[in-house]
């Protein structure tokens, strides 16, 4: 389990009148297996908030903890997918696939088998020599994605994995997420700005306030797993992106 309490993040110093307060009294948990989507107004310290859970940049105050133990920096049992890929341009798909195996020790032979396992489940294989600049951006946050499931985490941070993607593109790799969802069942938290996506994905959709940021609202997404692929229709789906709007519009306007 994600354990957040009382978590406050600023840059800078505040108290020299030159800081920023990007995260003020962040309360919330994420359960096992549970796959959790944030969405709130540009600039609310979503992607902060990964970053933190993640190990990669400190904080001020407050406790950020995994099954109880307090997140010190990068654990094995967490694993990121980064909007902008982060492939390494100088080796091929393989390569970035077993990066993170050969990083753990792992044999070339085992590395190079799980990997090839992976890029067949995400639609690539064929693909394992090629370098990423010769792939498209959908086919590179594939490789993402295989890269980060190769090292086994039990928990996925996604910060807005699909958003420099088309909208063609970025619906195949929602479904095909999903999938690999109910096959892993990995603990996710996903940052999107999209309603759509963040009502498609979760099973909890958390709600940020502008910065500083805070935890609006938790809801609860009533939907039936799988998700089928008109689940957009729904009733149920169409209220609660309706919902978010409302929110989201309120608290921009507010701001204006």
């Amino acid at each position: 389990m994600i354990q957040v309490k009382n978590l406050t993040k600023e840059f800078g110093r505040i108290d020299n009148g030159g800081g920023v307060l990007a995260l003020s009294d962040i309360d919330f948990q994420v359960r096992d297996n549970e796959f959790v989507t944030v969405i709130g107004p540009s600039g609310c310290g979503k992607t902060t908030l990964l970053r933190i859970i993640a190990g990669l940049i400190p904080y001020q105050h407050g406790e950020v903890s995994i099954d109880s133990h307090p997140v010190v920096g990068p654990g094995p049992e967490r694993a990121v997918v980064f909007q902008n890929f982060a492939l390494l341009p100088w080796t091929d798909v393989l390569g970035n696939v077993t990066f993170g195996l050969d990083v753990r020790g792992a044999t070339k032979s085992d590395s190079q088998a799980k990997a090839k396992e992976l890029i067949k489940l995400v639609g690539l294989e064929g693909f394992e020599q090629r370098l990423p600049k010769e792939l498209s951006g959908g086919m590179q946050q594939r490789v993402g994605l295989a890269r980060a499931l190769a090292v086994s985490p039990r928990i996925l941070l996604m910060d807005e994995p699909f958003g420099a993607l088309d909208e063609q593109t970025r619906r195949l790799l929602q479904e095909q997420l999903l999938q690999l969802w109910e096959r892993e069942r990995k603990t996710v938290v996903f940052i999107t700005h999209s309603m759509e996506e963040a009502v498609m994905l979760g099973d909890r959709v958390m709600l940020m306030t502008p910065r500083p940021g805070k935890v609006k609202e938790m809801i609860d997404i009533p939907l039936k797993r799988p998700r089928p692929p008109d689940i957009e229709k729904s009733p149920a789906f169409v209220e609660i992106k309706e919902y978010l709007w409302e929110n989201l519009r309120a608290m921009q306007t507010h701001q204006s």
